[in-house]
């Protein structure tokens, strides 16, 4: 920079012409903690009652707060339901997702599987795994809820076929096994599992789908030896 260069303004530089319509406030860590507690309520209600039946005076009744408590997190009811899957999807990349990526290749989808189906079988919803109901609530449902349950359904799929085309690269699958056809299979399956779990409360529903999953992934290895 030359010497009779004016220096830069704060105003010029790139990180500060950021809109302020682009900037979020930043939660103060009680409201945070508070939104928190209320989320995971939340989310245990609507997997109970469905996404639709969770109401803004509902959850108010519930957390012994006022409406208008609530609305101070909550605008409207659709905002209250987006926020709850969002929270459901943190549980979901915690429990199941994050875990399983400490392992590549087949061991990934194996532990993609069992942890969704421990998941699934050890209630960490009350009313079971929150998407399979969601997915099945709002299959028919336009809007921002559906559209978000979609993309979400679809980026855990991405996962088990990215899972089975790594494993394919590692020799451990048969590469003339359809990455995307296996993945809706397990997902059929798994979804059976909390189906079967649900309506008929049955406890060996989640033990027949494993085996059922285990079967179907050993069919895809064949007789391929996995790599070390």
């Amino acid at each position: 920079m030359k010497a009779n260069q004016p220096r830069a303004k704060a105003s010029d530089r790139p990180e500060s012409r950021t809109s302020p319509a682009l900037k979020t406030p930043l939660r103060r860590p009680r409201g945070l903690k508070t939104r928190q507690a209320i989320l995971r309520k939340a989310v245990n209600l609507a997997s109970v009652e469905g996404l639709e039946g969770l109401t803004i005076g509902k959850l108010a009744a519930a957390l012994r707060i006022s409406k208008s408590g609530l609305f101070a997190h909550f605008g409207s009811k659709e905002d209250l339901q987006c926020a709850v899957v969002e929270a459901a999807r943190e549980i979901f990349v915690e429990k199941v997702v994050r875990p399983a990526y400490e392992f590549r290749g087949l061991k990934r989808l194996q532990a993609l599987c069992e942890n969704w189906l421990s998941y699934g079988e050890g209630k960490v919803f009350p009313g079971g795994c929150f998407f399979s109901a969601a997915s099945l609530e709002f299959d028919d449902r336009p809007g921002r809820v559906r559209d978000r349950i979609v993309e979400l359904m679809k980026k855990w799929l991405g996962n088990l076929e990215q899972a089975i085309h790594d494993a394919q690269i590692a020799g451990e699958i048969k590469n003339e096994v359809d990455a995307r056809q296996l993945a809706f299979e397990i997902q059929a399956l798994a979804m059976g599992a909390n189906w079967s779990s649900r309506l008929f409360r049955d406890p060996s529903a989640f033990g027949l789908i494993r085996g059922a999953i285990l079967q179907r992934i050993e069919q895809a290895t064949g007789s391929v030896q996995s790599r070390e």
